[in-house]
């Protein structure tokens, strides 16, 4: 008998149960924006069409990870859609006492500054028209001439930032050949921004000379060859060097650049064009020039107190090189800088800089002044937060911030908080305020520092206050 022919018994598997997929259980686009809709009426339909596919896009994935799903998906799309239509960037309120906080934009503008940038970008301006001849024109000669009155430069240019003027200048410069700089001053900026890798970027070869912490102008002297065509020099505007350290000086570094035929240039990174009572010398930009530097550069919204821009001041040819650059144009000014620039330029030259220049007017605030102001707060939020927590004024110091003057603090008064929750909790139902507010945490309590407050500031910060303080109470 033939068995190949035999039907063969079924082997039978045990049954597997399938789970289901709980991502089958997410709401559809339309149902959940339909909800979205009923919460909020006044969101537009375009930021509830994104937030909502963006909810369930991060539930999905949430979901696939082993998450259960989440009942207030609705809520959650409100929030999104809340966040896309809100104002970027948002108004804040700075008690950190830090006047150049690089995270809250720097220094403000004075509203002279903004105004006149207002005015610029709601109407046609003759930003690069000459009125006299109808011929194409300047858009930098009328701020240059200032920038050049009040430093006495022989020549001077704004670009659109202090990393861009550095770069601009070594392109023009030194592209394709050697720049000698120290190796103590090979420091990193913000966001990570080094000075090595912005001078790869411009095509310069870089010459480290000198120890971390130990320059002398025999390193430069030995350093010079053939190929130098620049020595520079960087403000270490974010640290701070003591103990077994020595650098070369300016007036040094100057003496050694004319004996060798070599420019040099003083990436100052925060200067300013008038002198500030209290602040080092070594912030001031003619100054620097005076000592010999044959180019400055630094930032207009640090100490100067103006919009972003960096500014070149200097020697006429080496300024004429930057503007003849092809990458001149790609980092050029737009005209509502250009205006607010213009703005502070006319302030500082008028007298007015410390009366209406908010970061000038902070940085020279009087002890007393701010004394007072901090007693009158401190009032104000003693009564809001009532017996729960303990409010107190004392005398502590601000730093400058935004990478000037490391190490340099000015003496002021605070107010400060002791409260249940813990101040880290406490600080963060402040940013979480209608209008957020943020402040320093130090030994266990919230420091809001008068220094940086403006004058209509102190509602705003009562109202985070009271929001805190209820929020530590539930």
């Amino acid at each position: 008998m033939d068995r190949t022919n035999r039907i063969q018994p079924e082997i039978m598997e045990p049954s597997r149960e399938v789970k289901p997929d709980p991502r089958r259980a997410l709401p559809a686009v339309d149902r959940l924006a339909s909800r979205v809709r009923e919460l909020d009426a006044t969101l537009p339909e375009w930021a509830i069409v994104a937030a909502v596919r963006q909810t369930l896009e991060a539930e999905r994935t949430r979901l696939a990870a082993g998450g259960a799903l989440r009942s207030d998906l609705p809520a959650r799309a409100v929030a999104r859609a809340a966040a896309l239509v809100a104002p970027s960037p948002r108004r804040v309120v700075n008690a950190t006492g830090v006047v150049l906080h690089t995270n809250l934009g720097r220094a403000p503008l004075a509203p002279g500054a903004a105004a006149a940038a207002a005015a610029a970008g709601s109407r046609y301006t003759d930003l690069e028209l000459d009125l006299a001849t109808g011929e194409r024109g300047d858009r930098l000669a009328r701020v240059a001439a200032k920038l050049e009155l009040l430093s006495g430069a022989e020549a001077a240019l704004a670009v659109n930032n202090n990393a861009a003027a550095l770069l601009l200048a070594l392109d023009a410069l030194a592209r394709g050949r050697e720049v000698v700089i120290s190796r103590g001053e090979l420091v990193e900026i913000g966001g990570s921004f080094r000075v090595p890798e912005i001078l790869e970027r411009a095509g310069v070869k870089l010459v480290e000379v000198g120890s971390t912490n130990r320059t002398h102008p025999a390193d430069y002297e030995r350093a010079i060859g053939p190929q130098t065509a620049l020595l520079l020099k960087v403000h270490r505007s974010n640290f701070e060097m003591r103990g077994f350290v020595a650098e070369v000086s300016l007036p040094e570094l100057a003496a050694l650049g004319q004996a060798r035929g070599l420019p040099v240039l003083e990436d100052l990174g925060s200067g300013t064009l008038v002198e500030v009572p209290g602040l080092p010398v070594e912030a001031h930009g003619p100054t620097r020039l005076r000592l010999g530097a044959d180019l400055v550069c630094f930032s207009g919204d640090k100490l100067l107190g103006g919009p972003q821009a960096g500014i070149v001041l200097g020697r006429r040819e080496l300024v004429s090189a930057l503007r003849q650059s092809p990458l001149a144009r790609a980092l050029r000014l737009d005209k509502l800088s250009l205006a607010a620039l213009d703005w502070t330029l006319t302030a500082c030259l008028d007298g007015r800089a410390e009366r209406e220049i908010p970061a000038l007017r902070q940085l020279c605030a009087p002890q007393e002044r701010l004394a007072e102001r901090a007693r009158r707060l401190a009032g104000r939020l003693a009564a809001a937060l009532g017996p729960a927590a303990a409010v107190a004024v004392e005398e502590l110091p601000s730093p400058v911030g935004g990478g000037s003057l490391p190490g340099f603090e000015l003496p002021g008064s605070v107010v400060a908080i002791a409260c249940p929750g813990g101040a880290n909790a406490f600080a963060a139902r402040l940013r979480e305020a209608p209008v957020p507010v943020l402040a320093r945490v130090k030994d266990g309590r919230v420091i809001l520092d008068v220094r940086t407050l403006f004058e209509d500031d102190d509602d705003a910060v009562e109202a985070a206050v009271r929001h805190a303080g209820a929020g530590a109470a539930v």
